[in-house]
């Protein structure tokens, strides 16, 4: 019996010195969502030239597209990985803490719906001119699939937006994390928030989450917090 504590003991030593740089994933992950939603967009008309003719795809070229699935992809199982991460490692030290349980839930549905983004993204790559299987749709599945692009891999990190928004309470009420990260997760909280509520534009998600994720596993892996220290 002796020997279990000790082993387990020891495990949890080597588990707390290396436990500050698993934040790291959270940045890996914003950063290849960046590349693959923004990056790798694709589109090269404006909203005014998107009309139901062939001419919609003569510049479009399929490469970016699958590449943006390809990297799209990646980032979704890092997401999943930040996720595992998250659960394994922050919520036994805060398990009363509605707001810690919440940020890996945000991450898993966001990844859910970012693989349909970027599996449409692919799609479309492998079905227009120049693809592996061009010919199978028309133009009008071809229009089909290119709306869905539109702001099919943006709409999917509603999920990390609210992973956001828990943080926020974990850094001004409960102090797990810094204030100054609890604060700084309220800007994508609100910018969704007025665009969503005030335009109705779907997809502004995309453009702050990616971008929130790097910050915030920065933020975890060199700041001091209590979930991490």
């Amino acid at each position: 019996m002796s020997q279990v504590q000790t082993f387990t003991s020891t495990d949890l030593d080597k588990e707390t010195s290396r436990r500050q740089y698993w934040p790291l994933w959270a940045t890996a992950a914003g950063a290849l969502g960046y590349v693959a939603t923004l990056g790798l967009e694709g589109r090269t008309t404006g909203p005014d030239d998107v009309t139901i003719s062939d001419k919609l795809f003569t510049d479009l070229n399929p490469l970016v597209y699958r590449f943006s699935m390809i990297v799209g992809y990646i980032a979704v199982v890092v997401l999943l990985i930040t996720a595992a991460q998250w659960r394994r490692r922050v919520e036994p030290r805060v398990s009363a803490s509605t707001a810690a349980h919440l940020v890996p839930l945000g991450l898993v549905a966001s990844a859910a719906g970012l693989t349909y983004g970027y599996g449409w993204r692919g799609s479309l790559g492998a079905y227009m001119p120049g693809g592996q299987e061009e010919g199978l749709y028309d133009t009008e599945g071809l229009y089909v699939l290119f709306l869905l692009n539109d702001f099919g891999t943006y709409i999917g990190w509603l999920g990390v937006i609210v992973s956001a928004g828990a943080m926020v309470w974990m850094g001004v009420r409960e102090r797990t994390v810094s204030r100054w990260l609890g604060w700084f997760s309220l800007i994508p909280v609100v910018a969704t928030a007025g665009m969503v509520a005030g335009l109705g534009v779907a997809g502004i998600p995309g453009l702050w989450a990616p971008l929130w994720l790097v910050v915030a596993g920065l933020g975890l892996t060199f700041g001091r917090h209590t979930i991490t220290r």
